[in-house]
């Protein structure tokens, strides 16, 4: 996980995420509407994931 990625994803959730796949997009994106702070855990932890 590199700083870049780290701060797309606390500025950008759904952006950081585009190459984990189009069902992790939509999570993330559809967390970020909920609420930014769920979207950007939600990002992070996908990030952190090293599958």
């Amino acid at each position: 996980m590199s700083i870049w990625r780290v701060i797309l994803a606390i500025f950008f959730p759904p952006l950081a995420i585009l190459d984990k796949g189009c069902g992790s997009v939509v999570i993330v994106f559809l967390l970020t509407i909920c609420g930014w702070v769920p979207g950007v855990i939600a990002a992070l932890v996908i990030l952190n994931n090293p599958k």
